[in-house]
């Protein structure tokens, strides 16, 4: 009867483990070999949002890409990577101008983490009096940071007009942030900044240049689907077909 009661008991503790888990607003998920995906949370016009962003873990120390879109998590961030992994962030990397890539920016870089964009999203920021990066890089740009090698790629406007991916050509990974969306995604989202049109275009781009991804990762919702590519050029296409039609 007593143990019966301590597998209960370790079965409720469990269950309320997981379930603080899941409504955590810092949840760190493993991806794949050094990869890991974390998941933050936004209020947006009354609706809590999440945002997909990611880490890699390297011998020289662990590369952000994205921050944070809840400020309150950008030092909880880095205390679950530090007491995880044991290492510091060294670099951050955002994909675009907007406040779920680049609002941490500021913070990071105090912090002593190098921090990257392209020319163009800097010059949005700036134009926007937000905070820039510390380095401001090409569109298309090849960085090996300890064992791992990745490319920084601008495929053209869709989501934002300074959208750029991240592929990683030995594991295969398709880094997206906002240009990719997901599978769950009722409609292309946010549309203030988006060129639809050349979104689709820019979608071409990256199926030419990054074959067979093995993982993509979508800026918001589920990202296990790795029809998630296709299914943004499908929306892309269905978008602009309608506005053809409108105009007619």
């Amino acid at each position: 009867m007593r143990k019966l009661a301590s597998i209960i008991l370790f079965l409720t503790i469990l269950s309320n483990s997981f379930a603080q888990s899941k409504n955590s607003p810092l949840q760190i998920s493993h991806l794949t070999g050094d990869f890991y995906v974390y998941k933050t949370f936004h209020d947006y016009k009354g609706t809590l949002i999440s945002a997909n962003a990611m880490y890699l873990v390297t011998d020289k120390g662990v590369v952000l890409f994205d921050a944070p879109w809840d400020t309150t998590q950008f030092q909880p961030l880095l205390d679950s990577i530090k007491a995880r992994h044991h290492k510091e962030v060294v670099m951050c990397f955002a994909t675009h101008s907007h406040e779920d890539r680049a609002g941490g920016l500021e913070f990071y870089g105090k912090k002593g983490i190098k921090t990257y964009t392209i020319k163009l999203t800097d010059q949005i920021l700036e134009k926007n009096n937000e905070k820039r990066a510390q380095f401001v890089i090409p569109n298309d740009t090849t960085f090996t940071v300890g064992q791992h090698t990745f490319e920084v790629y601008y495929p053209g406007k869709g989501h934002a007009p300074d959208n750029i991916v991240v592929w990683f050509n030995k594991e295969k990974v398709l880094y997206g942030g906002c240009f990719i969306k997901s599978t769950e995604a009722k409609d292309l989202g946010y549309l203030g900044d988006a060129d639809v049109k050349e979104w689709e275009k820019s979608i071409g781009k990256v199926q030419s240049k990054f074959k067979n991804p093995k993982y993509i990762i979508t800026g918001h919702d589920d990202f296990k689907d790795l029809a998630s590519l296709k299914y943004t050029l499908k929306m892309a296409q269905e978008y602009n077909a309608a506005k053809v039609s409108d105009k007619k």
